[in-house]
């Protein structure tokens, strides 16, 4: 239960381009194979910003779905489900906002940031104030503890960590709680608990992180505990109480090096982006297309690699000995713009043949999807349910 457990998500904005690629699916393919996985449609996401037109997320779901499966994530390593067809998302998040600081929610950096750049929608809703503490409960209901953000994310996951520690310190104190944790010491055998005690008294004494580690460590690989004294000596460890939800942290994720056609970032609002799925004839007419170095007005015209938007894509896909050639030919005016963008077009083709390929089962039988989502959805339930059943029961609402 608490081995590695990484949870992402994506809000359904369709289909997905290049950028998508490159900042965020390439990261999932190698975290499926390090890590227990769970990747899920941020559909109730998508609703903080567009709530007035919720039409088109249902629909852009499934795209956004077949190209995760196209781009190589694969459902026999990696879990996918929907967001909202996991109602224990939300009753989780209900019952957190029962104990979360308003304050908390407000310095969000984000929160204004958003509300600022996106003028033209009214975002003072409720919803959109308490997004962040949805995103704690995405997490925390799966008792994630790797997260892949970027930088600018890793507040949200900061927060997450700060309700999970709120919650364990309100709800986590049962009673006869240290007669119960000693008595689960000795369970581990004398060896292993004298070690245990010893790990918990240089980090609670002294703040050391190794000492933590290897606590935690010694916990995970123990057969003689239950899944309830696991959780009492993981808090008793840290001085606090039973740990019934599990700190995130925070997974950095390198910025995405994918520029947009026209050097901005790739985005659908800035319209310079190249789908997974487009048509080869007209990737290959977009790259064409390309602004280029504003000097090179003639194909005489000598020009500067580093300001011109091909040459972003020709650091992402082209090697040394082509980036030379690129930088000899365009300062001496030895070749021109369409020949300096041949090779792009090459490779960013030779990326996208295989993905789409895959995507034509996919979209040939709809099925598939729909079965994957209905297999994921099933399992990330079955997760949810347990951490609920223990929230609950530390809550005083189990009713049992």
């Amino acid at each position: 239960m608490y081995a590695d457990r990484v949870l992402s998500g994506m809000r359904p904005t369709g289909s997905l381009h290049l950028g998508h690629y490159h900042g965020v699916l390439k990261n999932w393919l190698r975290l499926q194979h390090e890590y227990e996985c769970l990747f899920f449609v941020a559909d109730w996401h998508a609703l903080t910003t567009h709530y007035d037109n919720p039409g088109a997320i249902e629909e852009a779901a499934w795209q956004m779905v077949i190209d995760w499966l196209a781009a190589g994530v694969d459902p026999k390593r990696a879990t996918l489900f929907i967001q909202s067809q996991v109602l224990e998302h939300a009753e989780l998040h209900l019952l957190l906002s029962m104990m979360t600081p308003l304050g908390w929610l407000e310095r969000v950096p984000t929160y204004k940031d958003q509300q600022e750049r996106l003028t033209e929608k009214d975002l003072s809703t409720y919803g959109f104030l308490g997004y962040p503490l949805l995103q704690s409960a995405d997490i925390l209901i799966y008792r994630a503890n790797r997260v892949p953000v970027g930088e600018d994310q890793v507040p949200h996951i900061e927060f997450a960590r700060e309700i999970a520690r709120r919650f364990n310190h309100l709800y986590g104190r049962e009673p006869g709680y240290e007669d119960k944790a000693e008595a689960a010491v000795k369970k581990l055998g004398g060896k292993k608990g004298k070690l245990y005690q010893e790990l918990r008294t240089r980090y609670q004494e002294r703040g050391d992180e190794e000492a933590l580690a290897s606590a935690r460590a010694l916990l995970a690989e123990a057969q003689s505990l239950s899944l309830g004294d696991r959780e009492r000596l993981y808090g008793y460890l840290e001085g606090g109480g039973k740990m019934i939800l599990t700190e995130p942290e925070a997974l950095l994720t390198a910025a995405s090096r994918m520029p947009g056609l026209d050097g901005q970032k790739m985005s659908k609002s800035y319209h310079n982006t190249i789908a997974l799925r487009e048509d080869p004839e007209a990737v290959a007419k977009k790259i064409r297309t390309m602004p280029t170095d504003p000097a090179r007005v003639r194909r005489t015209d000598p020009g500067d690699p580093e300001k011109c938007p091909v040459w972003q894509f020709h650091l992402v896909y082209s090697n040394e000995e082509v980036k030379a050639w690129v930088r000899q030919g365009c300062t001496s005016a030895g070749i021109g713009c369409i020949e300096c963008k041949q090779p792009v077009i090459e490779a960013v083709l030779r990326e996208l043949a295989p993905i789409q390929e895959r995507a034509r089962a996919y979209t040939e039988e709809p099925d598939l999807v729909r079965n994957i989502i209905a297999d994921g959805c099933e399992h990330a339930r079955d997760l949810a349910r347990e951490t609920m059943r223990d929230v609950r029961e530390a809550m005083g609402l189990s009713y049992g």
